[in-house]
């Protein structure tokens, strides 16, 4: 959201899932050049399946049972596909790009990417 770019979160089907998760989402993002959206990032729930095989339980009080964690597994962004994004969906006609305010800060305040 704070890159401004346009995206869409895609719940995963069964098929897509790896066969220890039990559901996971897809964040994608448009890709004016390819005219579709691309996967930037994927995160799954894969409820206790991990937390039996490492013995991973939590209790809720000191006198309850002892239950076995849920777990999530997620990507971070894919850097070259996001950048891509980005390059794509804030280029004007002149081939100069305008850097999403949220990333100024990292860019020592510089606001385009000018030609030349």
């Amino acid at each position: 959201k704070r890159l401004e770019l346009a995206y869409r979160v895609v719940r995963l089907s069964a098929s897509e899932l790896g066969f220890s998760a039990a559901f996971g989402y897809d964040i994608e993002v448009w890709v004016p050049s390819q005219e579709k959206f691309l996967e930037i990032s994927t995160c799954s729930n894969y409820e206790d399946f991990q937390a039996r095989r490492a013995s991973i339980k939590y209790r809720s009080s000191k006198k309850s049972n002892t239950h076995y964690v849920h777990t999530l597994n997620g990507s971070g962004l894919a850097v070259g596909r996001t950048v891509v994004a980005i390059l794509e969906n804030f280029q004007d006609s002149q081939g100069e790009v305008t850097i999403p305010q949220v990333l100024r800060s990292y860019m020592n305040g510089v606001a385009r990417i000018e030609k030349g």
